[in-house]
This record gives C-alpha cells, structure tokens and sequence, in this order.
C-alpha cells in the first residue's frame, strides 16, 4: 500500500516544520514547501528521511504567485503521484501602527495569507476531485475570530479571510475533499521573537493554561483532522489558544 502524501506551506519552519515531523511520524511522506531559508528546508528533508522510513522532499515557491503553485502541484504529483493531505500553512505578518502600514506589505500579507491559501487550495483540490478523496487543512488564527490586536490589522483581515476559505471550500469541494482549519492563539515560534518579556507575560494572563503553546502542539491537530479519526469532521473552526479571554 502506497504511503500517503502531504504537502505543508511554510514547511520549513514553526507550524509548518512540527506539521512536517508529525506527518513523518505517522509514515506520511511529506512536500515541505518554502519561500526562502533553502538550506534549512533541505535539512529538515533530509533530516526527515534520516529518522523515519518515508521520502521528503523541499520545493521552493512563493504561494502568491500562480504559475509556482502549478509547478509546485506538478512537481509533487511528478514525483509521489499523489497528494492526499494539504496544509495551509505559509504566513508571514509585518506588525506596525494602524495609521502608518505601508501598504506594498500589507497587499503581500494578504498576498501570502490569504491569495497563497486559495491557489494552493485551487490547484490541489484538481487533483484531489480526480481521486475523489482529499483532506486540506488551513492554518487561521484566533487573531481572526476574536483577539484583534490593530498593529496586526492586515494579518487579522487575511486570516479571517482563511475561515472564510474554508467554509466556501468544504461546500464546493464535498463530499470527497475535508476542509477544515485550526485558529491557534499564541505559539512559540520565530513570528513572535520580536515580543518584549513584558508583552509575553501580558498575554500569557490572558491565557487559562497561562502559558504559549508549543508547535508541536498546534501540529498534533492538525494531523488528528487529516487523519481517518477525522473522518467525520468538516467545515469546523477549531481554536488551539489553550483557553485564551480578552
């Protein structure tokens, strides 16, 4: 029996790189997708390989731009012939005070965020409505639904925008292809280095478990949604914040 194929957005580090492992572990042969750091996404291939028996490969794409995405598709389906799981994952956000965005950032957040989710979703779902099986996974944020932070604006409207997607998606892509999305709150990842020890400690009050998750965390999710324990979930929100309150 041929191992399942994932490819995962943004692979190469954060979410992206713990979604990654945590297919690997589950015997998923994984696409590990990046825009830039090329020898850090072909190090974590190699170092997928080395510790579990499936194949791994890096493809470079910039998800906003069309013409890669096909080429990505194509290389993935070239290489593995299938694509059965397709996470959502690339994101970047550029924080900065509401009135002063400059807006050739905020266009390539929505860009990456929010255009990267559909063509991705686009040129995958073709793929998987010719198996007629299919699960896509996006990565939205709590950020979208109920936690905005105005320095974030642009961040906060690409991913509600990625909820938005999903709802549209499961309806158009039923009954063969799942689409659902996981709304994580604070994660220890790169995209929050930047935070002072003060900021960090002011959000972590606002959190039950009083703590930031860890990518792994967020991971283990996302795998359970594209797993046959899943199989009856479609369509859902599911918020990862370890019970965050404004």
């Amino acid at each position: 029996m041929k191992k399942l194929v994932a490819l995962v957005t943004g692979g190469n580090r954060g979410i992206g790189a713990a979604c990654v492992e945590e297919f690997a572990k589950n015997g998923v042969n994984v696409v590990i997708n990046y825009c830039h750091h090329e020898e850090e996404a072909e190090e974590l291939a190699r170092n997928i390989k080395e510790q579990y028996e499936v194949e791994a490969i890096a493809i470079k794409c910039d998800v906003a731009k069309e013409e890669e995405v096909e080429m990505m598709v194509n290389t993935v389906i070239d290489t593995f012939g299938r694509i059965d799981i397709l996470v959502n994952n690339a994101g970047i956000a550029r924080d900065s005070l509401l009135l002063e965005k400059n807006m050739k950032e905020f266009r390539r957040i929505l860009d990456v965020n929010l255009i990267g989710t559909y063509l991705c979703s686009k040129y995958v779902a073709k793929v998987m409505q010719n198996e007629r099986s299919g699960r896509i996974i996006n990565i939205s944020s709590t950020n979208a639904i109920d936690t905005y932070y105005p320095e974030s604006c642009d961040y906060d409207a690409s991913k509600a925008g990625v909820i938005s997607l999903t709802h549209n998606f499961a309806r158009e892509f039923a009954p063969f292809i799942s689409v659902n999305c996981v709304a994580p709150g604070w994660v220890k990842t790169g995209m929050n280095k930047d935070l002072s020890m003060d900021q960090i400690d002011e959000e972590k009050r606002k959190i039950l478990l009083n703590r930031f998750a860890e990518a792994e965390e967020i991971a283990k999710v996302v795998v359970f949604l594209a797993s046959s324990k899943a199989s009856y979930i479609n369509d859902s929100v599911i918020r990862v914040d370890g019970g965050k309150y404004n």
